[in-house]
């Protein structure tokens, strides 16, 4: 019984290799009438006719947002990990400030804030 676990432990699985190619998308331009627009902005899609022609604007990554252009021949970045989309490695990035008061200056007191949603006490 000793051999057949050793003998399962001893061959690991095999991961599966991580897809890091980008995700391409197109942001397109559809000139459409009034009455189109309208369905379109109420159901959110719409369909194409066939053979219409449709403008490309920009060629881009769905996943990590940047232009192909730019990013064609590397790997996703978004993929990788996400630090692209919060401006890069946090430990790295200078912190914020915070805005120091005029001389002189006091907190005012702000006004109550009333969380049930009307001025009068609650009653059952």
């Amino acid at each position: 019984m000793t051999q057949a676990l050793t003998e399962e432990t001893a061959t690991p699985a095999k991961e599966p290799k991580q897809d890091l190619s980008h995700d391409w998308i197109v942001a397109a331009e559809i000139h459409i009438d009034p009455r189109t627009a309208k369905r379109a902005f109420l159901r959110h899609s719409y369909i194409i006719p066939k053979g219409k022609r449709i403008h490309a604007l920009e060629v881009y990554c769905k996943n990590c947002r940047r232009p192909y252009d730019d990013v064609a021949d590397k790997v996703c970045s978004a993929k990788v990990n996400n630090e692209h989309l919060i401006g890069g490695d946090q430990s790295v990035r200078a912190k914020r400030k915070i805005p120091t008061p005029p001389p002189g200056a006091r907190p005012a007191a702000a006004p109550a804030i009333d969380r049930r949603g009307s001025d009068r006490p609650y009653r059952l």
